[in-house]
């Protein structure tokens, strides 16, 4: 019998299995909606995905996650997740994407996971933050992240068939992207401004029909790779390079001999073929719905994704809580 190769496809489709898991984080941190403490939003959220993970059929290590072990008492970077049989996969998992959106009562958040064969997920944890570009299948191919900005919008309405006035850019509203901002709308191009969440953002960039074209800007590097996941499985195209926060984060980066220049695509950050990308809304925002309650258990709304296929689902689930707190001493609401 011939060893097992780490490149061979997940045989199942556990695509339902993972949105269980981001289901679990989502009405774990709902509860805390709205009430200011983002500390407790978050250890919900964790302590729910790292129950339903841990029961889940693989062999997982965590290669995007809450930290360090020494800071993080679970899904730490190395943490050996699931039940261990199955194909070797790596996870990568933000327990909230919007964590202050949730605590303030704001629209957006999502609980995230992606999953894909071991050794295939490549996050440049060096740096901070990473300039990002995402587009539609449609224009993939029409964008370089080193071209000015008013290059990559004539290209991108050029492939897309549209004028660059009907193009909307979705770029996160931060200080540090004033000069963005004004190259875009010089270019004659709309605006999206975002508080939070350029997962989200990146996703509806890259699905057709969602009123974003283009998400330009810095966000987060860990943040950055998931978009990757989910971009990979829409077949959408995206293009990252460093930036660092600040001369030391580069020179430390220049002498552990990394490319600062370097420009990452989807393939460099997801090395696979066969990527699994879930993601349920915590709080509603225009991607998904966020936890809604009635008497006796709540609705989710969540977003499925397998690249191998190309499938995108929406899944609303309606959560009966006298039955499902039978099923588990863990609390998952």
């Amino acid at each position: 019998m011939k060893p097992m190769s780490y490149q061979e496809p997940i045989e199942r489709n556990i695509a339902i299995e993972m949105v269980r898991v981001t289901e679990a984080a989502a009405m774990a941190a709902a509860r805390y909606f709205g009430k200011g403490d983002k500390n407790l939003i978050d250890e919900a959220a964790v302590a729910a995905m790292r129950y339903v993970l841990g029961h889940i059929q693989i062999d997982g290590t965590v290669v995007i996650g809450e930290g360090e072990k020494d800071h993080a008492p679970m899904l730490y970077i190395g943490e050996h997740i699931g039940d261990g049989s199955g194909v070797p996969v790596d996870i990568a998992v933000d327990p909230i994407d919007g964590t202050t959106s949730v605590s303030r009562g704001l629209p957006g958040a999502i609980s995230v996971l992606a999953l894909s064969s071991k050794g295939t997920i490549n996050c440049p944890r060096q740096f901070f933050y990473m300039d990002k570009i995402v587009t539609g299948p449609e224009a993939k191919d029409y964008i370089d992240i080193n071209a000015p900005v008013v290059e990559n919008l004539k290209n991108i309405a050029r492939a897309m068939r549209r004028k660059i006035e009907e193009l909307t850019v979705v770029v996160l509203d931060r200080p540090r992207h004033e000069q963005l901002l004004s190259d875009i709308r010089n270019a004659g191009a709309r605006v999206k401004l975002i508080f939070d969440g350029d997962v989200v953002a990146s996703i509806e960039a890259a699905l057709p029909g969602r009123g974003v074209d283009v998400l330009m800007g810095i966000g987060g590097t860990s943040e950055g790779v998931l978009s990757a996941a989910a971009i990979h499985c829409i077949g959408g195209g995206y293009q990252c390079k460093a930036w660092p926060r600040d001369k030391n984060e580069k020179e430390k980066a220049v002498a552990e001999g990394i490319d600062v220049e370097k420009i990452y695509r989807t393939e460099d950050l997801i090395d696979c073929e066969d990527v699994y990308f879930t993601a349920t809304g915590v709080s509603s925002g225009e991607l998904l719905r966020g936890v809604s309650y009635f008497s006796g258990g709540a609705r989710t709304q969540s977003i499925a994704m397998r690249s191998s296929s190309g499938t995108v689902r929406w899944i609303d689930t309606w959560h009966n809580f006298n039955k499902l707190d039978k099923l588990s001493p863990f609390e998952l609401h």
